[in-house]
């Protein structure tokens, strides 16, 4: 049926119709935590790559750094689990030059769906929420 999103079943996906009658999932928000390490930088530098970087992304919720590794947490909308990590993947090496961030490699990275994280907080054992929201040292 066109234009009809069927009830989800224990076993389906949410589904939409797309402008051609072509079923397609539904996106969904993932909380994303990106860890990068390296060399040690200077610290002023670090953070204005960081602000940059949330200047031209403001999606970002917060960072946190040192001179020698830094944290990035943000909400990603994607199809799935894959989709949203490929693109956290992608977000630092594609941005280390026009925000000028330090040349270190990704050491880390949690993907976990809304209600996971919505879980975590309410049971108390989850990441403190990103409170303040900017760019802060450890």
């Amino acid at each position: 049926m066109l234009g009809r999103t069927p009830a989800p079943g224990p076993r389906s996906r949410p589904t939409e119709t797309d402008a051609y009658g072509d079923e397609r999932a539904q996106s969904k928000l993932w909380h994303i935590t990106l860890s990068v390490s390296g060399a040690e930088a200077p610290i002023k530098e670090v953070r204005r790559g960081l602000e940059q970087l949330a200047n031209d992304h403001p999606f970002l919720l917060t960072s946190r750094y040192a001179n020698d590794h830094a944290e990035i947490r943000y909400w990603e909308e994607a199809r799935d689990l894959h989709d949203a990590a490929a693109v956290a993947l992608r977000l630092w090496g594609e941005h280390r030059s026009t925000a000028k961030l330090p040349p270190w490699e990704i050491v880390g990275l949690e993907v976990i769906d809304r209600q996971t994280y919505h879980l975590r907080i309410a049971e108390g054992y989850g990441p403190p929420p990103a409170s303040p929201v900017g760019v802060h040292p450890f």
